[in-house]
């Protein structure tokens, strides 16, 4: 919020409290949202701690004789081009003429030989790539950069030691006692200067050693005018990159030995950036002058403190982390460290508090792992220690990479969305030729695995590799973005003709049924069961993305003949039907069996993140999704729960959600064994244990605790429609709604008493709630005040 903004609500609240509602106030009382450990890390995933600006990603461990700082930056692969002429993008010639062939085995009911067949045939290409480290051959897989160790020369009794991270400040500290003498670290990661920021400081002169490792080639090292620069390539594909270290203090710093010694030094700023060749344009992906990158960035840090750099990076990162405020009214229990929380959480304890720092965290991810001008958050978001992550630490399209986005909206980081759109652009050149040669249709494609190299293939095995709605998935980003913002500009210039050329694919590749309908096929679920003549996902995706395509060109009065067929195209889709036990079927078939508890509920897309099934227009298809939800069961990994979470938000069940949501903080580890098995949970450091480590969960999860206090996906801004009964008294403050609103609220047991609806354009703006539902005209900047 702007100062009038701020303002307003004030006289708002102030109004509010003059009235016979005073006595019903509630007294919140500020909780510190920290995460802190009174020990160091030793494990990168459950217990390092992130700070990034989007560019980089860094883990800090906290260790007293010898601090470890692991990091990756957005760009370094393995795989692509460079690996060699093997490369073709995934692209199989002419593959599409065995679709026929398929589809006629599908028409005979022979489901193995025409799986067999698409297994074999429509399948994208990978190989093994020579020299690598990666199980993804050349595919490739996003790579770590290496890990900075710094020994702090000092020996005695060590005592009052604490490791925390800041989210509402963006800053990492590390404090603890030498016998007498004090000694403190401050991190944090500037987005303004691109530039990672590591502070060290103590009461005596100190001595430091400083080393960098790394997996990958070393091609050059050097120090000059305290400047440690280290340049080198990925063995498989030769990528280069380069890191350096700026050093500020006031000590003597020499070089040798592979090792920076810094010699008594009461302070030590170290200012760390990173570059690598990778540019984002099919089809070489190659050509970044990554040296004269980092010398700009360096150089413009001249003339600036380690003051005048804490004080931009803080301005920056609270502009957008401050617009929202949430707290429940609960005891303060911030002195207890994290991962004991977590643990006495999981014994059935009330911790508001947990759940208020779960809520900003994911917020602080995203702020940190995607800002304009940097590649999308990926599995991990920003950060990876491996040269060969699960899931090659990619673009998964068939829900994690959209799933990773569901918060930036609904949460106020529209800026945070960003990248994933200029990201989305590079992929339809080579998710044409896809499209093309995979189903020989117009639009693009994307898949399940993609990575920065054009690869919108389908994956080298069935079932897991084939999703061609992907493209389609990403495009309600794209429309949820206007949704939210109403701008019109970036509607007509960017989402508009990106979403309709994916509409494109599914206008050719769908096909007439024997009862009329347009069905996908062949198709899978994913990732559950197996060739089907219509998966309903796919379906309900194909009909998301028609009919936000009609409505944008309704929106900006262009395409009436493109809407025209538009329209009736989506009207011809096979519709969601509910099966013989009550169920919303998975397929075209009626065959989903009762028993399943498998992780993904992908027939249930219409639920949400769509908006085709809804509690209040369609009762008998959500009732029939409740049925299908209760059968899969309240189990399933970090991104699965989180998911859920959102599809009981939807349903307006909010202890259901909540039930989900406590599940899904359950410590990943306990009592030294893993729960169920797998790890599923929540880290200590509060990353989701999917397992083993993604960023989805943390990001579903946040999306599902703002969806429980806001909903406005049928037109109607639904205020407090799933409040658990744990959240009894709290407020929130900063929510946006679709149609450009931003909302304040306060309640009291269970109750809503006031809210203020901004407007961000002018309009008509319908609030429901309750018994109340006015629908009222709003100016561009009015604030319209209730009283409940």
């Amino acid at each position: 919020m702007n100062n009038i903004a701020k303002l307003l609500v004030l006289v708002f609240i102030l109004q509010v409290t003059s009235c016979d509602q005073m006595e019903t106030q509630i007294q919140t009382q500020t909780i510190p949202l920290k995460l802190w450990y009174n020990q160091p890390a030793t494990d990168w995933q459950s217990e390092a701690l992130p700070i990034g600006n989007g560019y980089m990603g860094t883990m800090f461990y906290g260790g007293v004789e010898k601090e470890q700082i692991q990091f990756a930056e957005g760009t370094l692969w393995s795989g692509g081009p460079g690996s060699g002429d093997e490369y073709n993008y995934g692209i199989k010639k002419n593959a599409w003429k065995h679709l026929t062939e398929v589809r006629g085995l599908l028409d005979a009911g022979k489901m193995d030989e025409a799986h067999d067949l698409a297994n074999k045939e429509l399948t994208g290409t990978m190989y093994k790539a020579k020299d690598s480290k990666s199980s993804f051959g050349n595919y490739g897989a996003q790579q770590t950069m290496g890990d900075f160790f710094i020994e702090v020369h000092h020996e005695g009794r060590v005592s009052d030691y604490v490791r925390e991270l800041d989210i509402e400040n963006a800053q990492g500290h590390v404090k603890y006692k030498i016998d007498d003498t004090n000694f403190s670290r401050t991190y944090f990661a500037s987005y303004p200067e691109k530039t990672m920021v590591y502070h060290f400081e103590a009461d005596l002169a100190t001595d430091y050693s400083i080393n960098f490792e790394t997996p990958h080639k070393r091609n050059r090292e050097s120090l000059n005018k305290s400047i440690y620069s280290f340049q080198g390539e990925v063995a498989d594909n030769g990528m280069q990159f380069e890191t350096c270290l700026k050093l500020e203090t006031d000590g003597e710093v020499n070089f040798q030995n592979g090792k920076i010694e810094v010699k008594g030094a009461v302070y030590l700023n170290m200012y760390h950036v990173a570059s690598t060749d990778y540019i984002n344009k099919y089809p070489e992906y190659k050509g970044n002058d990554y040296q004269a990158e980092n010398k700009k960035i360096l150089d413009n840090l001249n003339g600036k403190s380690y003051n005048d750099l804490l004080v931009s990076h803080l301005k920056d990162y609270k502009t957008l982390y401050d617009r929202v405020e949430f707290e429940l009214v609960a005891k303060v229990n911030d002195s207890i460290p994290t991962n004991i929380r977590l643990e006495q959480y999981a014994d059935g304890n009330e911790d508001l508090g947990l759940e208020e720092l779960y809520f900003q965290f994911g917020r602080y991810m995203m702020i940190s792992s995607s800002r304009p001008g940097t590649m999308p958050m990926n599995l991990q978001g920003k950060w990876n220690n491996s040269t060969n992550p699960a899931w090659a630490c990619d673009y998964h399209m068939n829900i994690n990479q959209q799933m990773l986005y569901w918060p930036t909206e609904i949460t106020n980081l529209s800026e945070c969305h960003t990248p994933l759109f200029d990201y989305m652009e590079t992929l339809v050149e080579p998710g044409r030729i896809s499209a093309k040669e995979f189903y020989n249709t117009r639009g693009w494609v994307v898949n399940t695995m993609n990575n920065p190299f054009g690869y919108t293939s389908p994956g080298w095995k069935f079932p897991w590799g084939a999703f061609p709605g992907g493209a389609a998935w990403l495009c309600q980003h794209l429309w949820e973005h206007y949704e939210f913002t109403q701008d019109k500009q970036y509607l007509k210039q960017t989402a508009y003709p990106i979403m309709k050329e994916a509409a494109l694919f599914w206008i050719d590749y769908l096909i007439e049924d024997e009862k009329g309908n347009l069905v996908s096929y062949p198709s899978y679920s994913p990732e559950h069961g197996g060739i089907s003549r219509g998966a309903s996902m796919d379906h309900q995706i194909a009909w998301d993305l028609l009919n936000n395509c009609i409505t944008a060109s309704e929106v900006l009065a262009i395409d009436q003949s493109f809407r025209k067929d538009a329209l009736r195209l989506r009207d011809k889709i096979s519709p969601p039907t509910i099966g013989s036990w009550g169920q919303l079927q998975e397929w075209k078939e009626d065959v989903d069996n009762p028993e399943s508890k498998h992780r993904h509920v992908s027939h249930l897309f219409a639920v949400y993140p769509g908006k085709q099934i809804t509690v209040e227009k369609t009762p008998k298809l959500a009732g029939a999704a409740k049925v299908s939800l209760n059968a899969r069961g309240d189990d399933g990994t970090g991104w699965s729960l989180a998911w859920k979470v959102n599809f009981w938000a939807r349903f307006k069940d909010g202890n259901r959600a909540y039930k989900l949501f406590r599940r899904l903080l359950f410590p990943a580890t306990v009592k030294g064994e893993r729960l169920m098995g797998q790890g599923s949970g929540t880290f200590s450091n509060l990353f989701c244990a999917h397992p083993p480590f993604q960023l989805d969960g943390n990001m579903g999860g946040t999306a599902g605790m703002a969806e429980l206090l806001l909903q406005s996906h049928t037109g109607t801004l639904d205020l407090l429609p799933a409040l658990p009964s744990a959240w009894q008294d709290g407020k929130i403050k900063g929510l946006k709604a679709r149609g450009g609103y931003e909302v304040t609220m306060q309640w009291k047991d269970g109750k809503l008493f006031t809210a203020a609806i901004k407007a961000q354009n002018s309009g008509n703006c319908r609030v429901r709630y309750g018994n109340f539902d006015n629908t009222k005209q709003l100016d561009k900047g009015e604030i319209w005040s209730i009283v409940f």
